[in-house]
This record gives structure tokens, C-alpha cells and sequence, in this order.
């Protein structure tokens, strides 16, 4: 039982009749100490305040004020709570009369002013501080310990995470059993017991699935997971609740605990999701002054064979009136099973036809990969895929039409380590991805190695998260083939809404007699200021560069452009703008313009 001093005035919680009235205008509320008191102690009542939130509304009633203040009571007594004021007096006038006297049955007329006077009293300190029982012995590291600043939150913090600590070695029912907190006055001091009542250590029982879903219960249990006979782990919980959303089937999951524990100390769970609508279609559109138009279209089944498995086939046409090169063709597929080796690894398999009209070659290609892909922890996923190609190649690049055959066998092998906060607009975290391709060439008997790598970073600055820094890094390299010989997606090219912007498309290559062949090696570095101006408008200020080798990184070329974009924000990503020009290198010149949706890494 929580034992406290009353602060300031009684409060009592009677119920308002809400009533029709004539608006009036609450032009402002002014909010002034007694005593000590800090701007931020200031900014943190403003925030809470429901009285401010009806400064300038025209609809504004003297009963809505009345209940407003009413409501303010608690709410910046709460505030002082959690900066450590637990003699706090709080007095709220509504033209001089204490908002807590007024007849809630006769609503003001005219309200002129509104003062909210806070006398903070003395900051308390922690006296007496006892969690107990703990996990072990050892002093909790938030704060919670005598002498220091009795916070209300550090409380509530230390309480949860004592009682946490035990739930995570097993003790699944875990609580606080009886708490006491005592202010004493006088002294300024704060005395907080809390016992905790542990419950049995209890392992995982059975699973039910219930919901509105047509997957299989069987292959529900085995997505999320939960290991059946193993002591409780509220992290397991998770992981099993964070599987089943992954998938992208279900549009509801809920993973909860029986809340009785068996006499064999077994604790059943419950699964229960509501699906999503198994299929979908969408589309999108980009475009690009000098290389076209970009349509794009999927349809997407979320559970195609009654086990959570996706399907998905996407069709584009880019290029499209485009200055470069001619119209390109792809039609491709992606099949997934979830929890097909044990919950954390997927079989997936894909494949397509591509047709692709370059200034320097054509080529029209057959390839599928099937492979598997685990999660190692919350972060970091591997992948390993066995595949095969087919191209038939056209070159161009000597002006004599020279045609080849390319057949590969390859084994991807890719690493992503993954902490943005947002796939799709990110203010913070970082994103790695390596790519190792060994392959053998069959029709020339080659084997060689085809590599990359893909390192985003993002920053927030300032509280509000409107500034973010973000930069990124591209390198790349084949290994083992000429490049007249590889198939053209082993080989590189800079320039464009991917590399850099304000630069051609595919711009940058390797100079060869006739015009330019995709090189060996690759590097390219992007760095954006994304500010933004409001919840749905921003701007971008960039500078990317890239270099493309013959075979290394000593043997090639330079060039760079730079730009201002804006950003549309909306549910699937922001709608990007940008308006670049070149601003090294030979490769290009004039401006170049790049519509898409996303921001551009």
C-alpha cells in the first residue's frame, strides 16, 4: 500500500456534467511559481497541462475550462511527483476563484484569466530504499539508492526492473506483493519498501492457437517457436510474437500466459492473429530527365499453401522514352517459407526473365536461386543460396555487333546487419550488407568471385529528430573473369539515381575503342542533410561521387554530382524529388531531375 502526505489541496474526483454553452476564447494560461522553479520544471507542466490545450479554440465553453482545471490538479501534481516535489501546493484560478470551489452546475459566463501558481517546495532525496527479494545481490544502477533525487519514474523503474530480473530467469509470475512509500516533510526525504513476491519457477507448457487465420496450427507453432519444456524466458515471448509479424501474413498478434502455472510447473501460452488479406497488388512510378520513365507493378500472396508462405511477382518496364539507352523488361518472382529448418530460418527461392537494351550491350537472361536465410539475434542475418544463370549477350560497345553465351553456377553468400529505426525514412541507426558470389562459368570453363558492399549510417541532431545526417558506402569488385567476358550484372557502371545523381545513367565505365565497358571494381560514397520543415513536407540538401576500375582501384575514373531535394511524406515512404548536376568528371552535364518514392538510400 502506498502511504503518502496529502499535497496541496485535497482532491476530489467528483463527476462533471458536461453541458452546451456559449464559446468564449481562452486567450492564455499563465503558469508562475512560488518559490524555486527551473524552465524545464516550466516546460514539463506546459506539456502536461490539459488547460493549455484549449488556448485559442474558439469552441471553448466555461464548463470545458472548469473540467480542465479540475483535470490539472492531477496532472501537475504528477509532474512533481516525477521531479521530486512531494510537497508540492498547486492552486489553479479561474479569474481569482480556486478552480476546485467553483459549482461544477453553474458555469462561468466570462472567464478573463487563468493562473495555475505552483509552490514546489522542497526536492526531495531518497532515505530508506528496499527492493526485495533480487535475482542477486547487487545495488540497482538507476538511481534508486539513499541520497539520491527522489524520482518518481526511478521508482517505477527500479520496481519493474527488479520484478524483471526475476521473470527473466523463469520466474514467470513475478510481482510486487506490497509497496510502502512514506514522504517525510521535515526532512525533505522519501522512503520506499517494496517486497516482491517471486511465485515458482515455471517452464513453457503447451500452445494454443486461436484467431481468425486460415494457416495451420502446426505451422503456427513452429513460426513462433516457443520451446515447449524449457524454463520461461519472456524473451523467447517476444522473439515468438516478433517471428509470427515478420512473416506478413497476420495483421494481429498476441502471444499471452495462461494465468494459472500446472502442479509440474508448466505454464501453457496462447497464440491469437487475425490475418491480413492474403493478396495484394501495388505499383510505382519513378522518372528521370534523361533516363525515363521506371513503371513497376507485384502481386503478392501472404499464404499461399496454408503455412504463412509468400509469394510474390513483380513486373517492370523502365527507360521508357529515356535518352540513353532503350526500353528495359523484367518479369520475376520470390516464393518464401518461414520456419522451414526450426523458427529462425527461411527457404526462399526466386527467379525471372530480364531483357536489357544498353549503349553498350543487350542481353536477355534466365536465372533462379533457391537458398536459405537465418536470423543470427535481433540484428544480423545470414543467407546462403545455390544458383544458376543463363545469358545470351549482344555487345555493342565496339560498334560491330558481337554476340556470347554466359552460363553460371554460383553460391551467394550475403551478411546484413541491420539497426535502423525506420526501413523507410531512417533517423538513426546503420545498415551492412556484404555479398561474397563464387561462381563457375561453365561455357569457358572460369570460376572466379563477384563481391560487394553496402554501408548506410544515419544521425539525428537536436531533440526534435528534424536534422539527420545520413551517408553511404558502396564497394565492389569481380574477381577471376576479364570484364568482356563476365555477364553484365557481374560488372559495374556509376552514375543515375542509385550511384550518383546529377551524373548519366551508367555514365562512368571503362573506356574501350567504340565507347565504354562496365568495370571491375566500384566505389561510391553518398552524403545527405534531410531537415524536415513540418510533419509532412522536408528538404535535402546531397553530394554523392563514384569511381569505377578496369580491375582494381588504382587503374579508373572519378566523377560527382550534387543537389537539393524535397520530400512528401506519406504511410509507404516519403515521395522523393530531386534536382541535381554534375559537378566532376566528363561524363555528363546540364541538370538532371529524379522523382521516386523512398528516400534514395
Amino acid at each position: 500500500m502506498w502511504k503518502m502526505k496529502p499535497v496541496g489541496f485535497a482532491l476530489s474526483f467528483v463527476g462533471l456534467v458536461l453541458w452546451g454553452g456559449a464559446a468564449l476564447a481562452l486567450d492564455s494560461v499563465q503558469v508562475r511559481f512560488k518559490g524555486y522553479g527551473d524552465a524545464e520544471l516550466l516546460r514539463s507542466i506546459n506539456a502536461a497541462s490539459t488547460l493549455k490545450t484549449l488556448v485559442g479554440n474558439a469552441d471553448t465553453t466555461g464548463g470545458d475550462v472548469v473540467a480542465a482545471a479540475r483535470s490539472d490538479y492531477a496532472n501537475i501534481v504528477e509532474v512533481m511527483y516525477a521531479n521530486a516535489y512531494y510537497s508540492s501546493v498547486v492552486s489553479i484560478l479561474i479569474d481569482g476563484r480556486e478552480a476546485a470551489l467553483i459549482d461544477p452546475f453553474r458555469e462561468p459566463a466570462n472567464i478573463s484569466s487563468v493562473q495555475i501558481i505552483v509552490q514546489p517546495g522542497k526536492a526531495f532525496r531518497f532515505g530508506g530504499t528496499r527492493i526485495g527479494p533480487l535475482v542477486d545481490r547487487t545495488p540497482l544502477d538507476n538511481g534508486f539508492q539513499t541520497g539520491a533525487p527522489a524520482l518518481a519514474d526511478v521508482v517505477r523503474d527500479a520496481t519493474k526492473d527488479a520484478v524483471d530480473d526475476w521473470r527473466g530467469v523463469g520466474f514467470a509470475k513475478a510481482k510486487v506483493a506490497n509497496q510502502s512509500v512514506l514522504a517525510r516533510h521535515a526532512a525533505a526525504q522519501l522512503d520506499v519498501d517494496v517486497d516482491i513476491s517471486t511465485g515458482p519457477r515455471v517452464k513453457f507448457g503447451n500452445t494454443r492457437v486461436t484467431g481468425e487465420t486460415t494457416v495451420r496450427e502446426k505451422r503456427i507453432r513452429k513460426i513462433a517457436g516457443l520451446p515447449t519444456g524449457q524454463v520461461y524466458d519472456p524473451k523467447a515471448v517476444a522473439d515468438a510474437a516478433s517471428r509470427l509479424r515478420k512473416t506478413g501474413t497476420f495483421k494481429s498478434v498476441q502471444v499471452t500466459e495462461a494465468e494459472e502455472v500446472a502442479p509440474d510447473g508448466s505454464m501453457d501460452m496462447q497464440i491469437s492473429v487475425v490475418d491480413r488479406k492474403p493478396r495484394r497488388i501495388g505499383g510505382g512510378v519513378e522518372f528521370s530527365s534523361l533516363d525515363g520513365l521506371t513503371l513497376s507493378g507485384y502481386w503478392l500472396h501472404r499464404n499461399l499453401l496454408g503455412g504463412a508462405e509468400e509469394f510474390r511477382v513483380d513486373g517492370e518496364v523502365a527507360q521508357i522514352a529515356g535518352d540513353a539507352s532503350g526500353v528495359d523488361y523484367s518479369l520475376s518472382f520470390r516464393f518464401e517459407k518461414p520456419a522451414a529448418y526450426g523458427p529462425d530460418t527461411l527457404l526462399f527461392a526466386k527467379g525471372g526473365l530480364f531483357y536489357l537494351d544498353e549503349p553498350d550491350f543487350e542481353e536477355k537472361k534466365l536465372e533462379f536461386v533457391v537458398g536459405l536465410s537465418r536470423e543470427i539475434g535481433d540484428n544480423l542475418t545470414a543467407e546462403l543460396g545455390l544458383g544458376y544463370g543463363y545469358s545470351r549477350i549482344t555487345d555493342l560497345y565496339t560498334g560491330t555487333p558481337t554476340k556470347r553465351e554466359v552460363q553460371l553456377v554460383s553460391v551467394p553468400f550475403a551478411l546484413t546487419y541491420d539497426t535502423r529505426d525506420d526501413r523507410l525514412d531512417a533517423k538513426d541507426g546503420v545498415y551492412l550488407k556484404g555479398e561474397v558470389t563464387p561462381f563457375y562459368e561453365t561455357i569457358r570453363s572460369q570460376t572466379g568471385a563477384h563481391l560487394s558492399f553496402d554501408a548506410r549510417a544515419y544521425r539525428a541532431l537536436g531533440g526534435e529528430d528534424r536534422t539527420v545526417l545520413a551517408g553511404r558506402l558502396q564497394l565492389g569488385s569481380l574477381l577471376g573473369l576479364d570484364v568482356q567476358d563476365a555477364p553484365p550484372a557481374f560488372l559495374f557502371y556509376s552514375g543515375g539515381g542509385g550511384t550518383v545523381r546529377g551524373q548519366p545513367y551508367q555514365s562512368l565505365g571503362v573506356p574501350v575503342v567504340g565507347g565504354s565497358f562496365g568495370g571491375g571494381a566500384f566505389a561510391a560514397l553518398s552524403g545527405e542533410v534531410r531537415h524536415s520543415l513540418n510533419d509532412t513536407f522536408g528538404l535535402v540538401a546531397f553530394v554523392d561521387a563514384g569511381y569505377i576500375g578496369a580491375s582494381g582501384f588504382g587503374d579508373g575514373d572519378w566523377h560527382a554530382g550534387a543537389g537539393v531535394g524535397l520530400r512528401y511524406k506519406t504511410p509507404v515512404g516519403p515521395i522523393r524529388l530531386d534536382v541535381a548536376a554534375p559537378v566532376a568528371g566528363d561524363t555528363g552535364s546540364g541538370v538532371q531531375l529524379y522523382v521516386g518514392i523512398g528516400q534514395a538510400f
